[in-house]
């Protein structure tokens, strides 16, 4: 019989979860007593006890420094507070998307996600814990403002501290817990079921004859060690025959091998440097929990993520899921381009702008309003899961080149001539001290308040650009009417450029301003490669 011990603890008030659960240097998790344990104690106590004795949560996480620490801790806060069954990716691996694929297929009443995404890890890196909720996305605001209320004022948390677990084995443990008796925890296979899913999206036997076919393309998909290595192994090589050589940095390290996860031009530039060489047809990278991806064509054309979206949305039949589905609506985070748009408006689908966070594509998800969507932030996804998924964009444009039988660079010039293009930059400015860019961002907004700002002409080399709009973006939710304000200041000008100013929650220290412009273009006059 397992003991249930309550302990007593002081609250945090640092412990607001942001779109993306609760980030924070490794320390602070370590050095700060009974920092997890109280945000863990806070997490669960959302889930109504009267449904704890019948309820299954999903655990995985990206492999990052501390996580396996975390799970142990989950285990034991789980059974104290009467979760009756966990079920946990071998190793404690599962990949951001593949958490939402298995709460959905086994009806989970959640999960808890161990990671900080594309930001970096090991000792002195970032952690980060978050919770999903039934849908298989991101908890709303309603769910992370109440685990905040309850970590603000917690006085205890329910515990047992003499319950371990084995995560390396496949199978389930069942315990004896006092008052609430048996507590299940099973340990899964981290990518079958994720890949069970993608079979029934794709044409597995297209994408296998274009990876390992008589005239097949050479690929090359680093995993940058993070969580998606297993995922590629399994799938692209074992299942789809690319070569075992295709993939690189596949093995999860709690360091990422020493660089940082984040799938771009910067950080994975050996990528970029590997694929400029012209070996290889297609490259992609993901980041350290699978839900980012970079997409390179050969000789190193980068394509722009909001390009990227567009891209899909334009050849969306190549893909057999929304020939079965149809395709409901489109939509965008606000600071991404407005190269969707473009497609949008020709093929007269249904486009939702919406502020940066996946949690306001899903809801448009499950109410049955939107398909395909992506954020300038190397996220792409559809209504198959509810986070985005970069194992699944990456075969989305596999199978647009099997069907299309063009390189990347081939299609991106064609799309460009039919729908225009969207010369796209973000520029990050990190770890800058709170109060001085939250004085910037109010001294900006009063600048543009002025009634003369609007209608103001601004030029550069030979072009002039005209203020139509200049606005704090707002958004109300068109399924349920909640208004989310101060979303980003936007200036939009006549021609459908826009230059955006935003604050961004995703780093764990300081704020991070980034500045986006978008500058539209009908008929492109070159195709120079585009940059982020």
């Amino acid at each position: 019989m397992v003991k249930i011990a309550t302990v007593k603890t002081k609250p945090y008030a640092d412990q607001k979860p942001g779109t993306s659960g609760l980030r924070k240097r490794v320390t602070v998790f370590q050095q700060n007593q009974h920092y997890a344990e109280n945000f863990i104690q806070s997490i669960i106590s959302v889930v109504d006890p009267a449904e704890r004795q019948g309820a299954t949560l999903v655990v995985g996480g990206d492999g990052r420094f501390f996580m396996k620490d975390a799970i142990q801790l989950i285990v034991q806060i789980a059974a104290a507070n009467g979760i009756n069954h966990l079920v946990i990716g071998q190793n404690g691996i599962m990949s951001t998307p593949a958490v939402s694929c298995v709460i959905r297929k086994i009806k989970a009443v959640g999960g808890i996600i161990l990671t900080a995404s594309h930001n970096p890890g090991g000792p002195n890196g970032d952690f980060g814990i978050k919770y999903n909720i039934s849908s298989g996305g991101p908890a709303p605001e309603g769910i992370t403002n109440k685990i905040f209320e309850i970590s603000k004022g917690l006085q205890e948390y329910h515990i047992c501290p003499d319950l371990k677990v084995d995560i390396s084995t496949i199978g389930k443990q069942t315990f004896e817990v006092e008052t609430f008796k048996p507590f299940i925890v099973e340990i899964v296979d981290s990518v079958e079921a994720y890949a069970e899913m993608l079979r029934d999206i794709f044409d597995f036997p297209a994408l296998k004859n274009l990876l390992s076919g008589p005239t097949h393309i050479n690929v090359r998909l680093d995993a940058m060690h993070g969580v998606v290595g297993p995922y590629i192994k399994k799938i692209v090589c074992e299942e789809l025959g690319s070569p075992a050589n295709s993939a690189v940095n596949c093995v999860p390290q709690e360091d990422f091998g020493g660089h940082h996860p984040d799938p771009n031009l910067t950080y994975a530039a050996d990528l970029v440097n590997t694929m400029k060489g012209g070996e290889y047809d297609f490259g992609a990278a993901f980041d350290g929990d699978g839900d980012r991806n970079m997409v390179l064509g050969k000789h190193g054309f980068f394509v722009n993520p909001s390009d990227s979206v567009a891209a899909i949305a334009a050849n969306i039949t190549s893909i057999p899921y929304f020939k079965k589905t149809g395709v409901k609506g489109l939509a965008r985070s606000m600071p991404t381009s407005g190269a969707l748009d473009n497609v949008a408006k020709a093929l007269q689908m249904e486009l939702y702008e919406t502020p940066t966070g996946w949690k306001f594509f899903g809801n448009l998800m499950d109410a049955g309003k939107l398909s395909l969507c992506g954020e300038e932030s190397f996220g792409t996804g559809s209504d198959h899961i509810r986070e985005k998924d970069g194992l699944w964009a990456v075969l989305a444009w596999l199978s647009i080149l099997a069907t299309r039988k063009q390189s990347v660079e081939e299609i991106m010039k064609d799309h460009w001539q039919k729908f225009g293009r969207n010369f796209f930059t973000r520029y990050d400015y990190e770890e800058v001290d709170s109060d001085a860019a939250n004085k910037m961002i109010k001294d900006l907004e009063a600048q543009m308040s002025e009634p003369s700002f609007v209608g103001k002409t601004f030029s550069s080399g030979d072009k002039s650009y005209v203020v139509a709009v200049a606005d704090n973006f707002a958004y109300t939710d068109p399924v349920d009417g909640s208004v989310s304000k101060n979303q980003g200041l936007r200036i939009i000008f006549s021609d459908g450029s826009r230059i955006i100013f935003r604050l961004s929650g995703t780093g764990s220290a300081g704020a991070t301003i980034r500045l986006y412009i978008d500058s539209y273009e009908k008929v492109p006059r070159r195709f120079t490669r585009t940059h982020r």
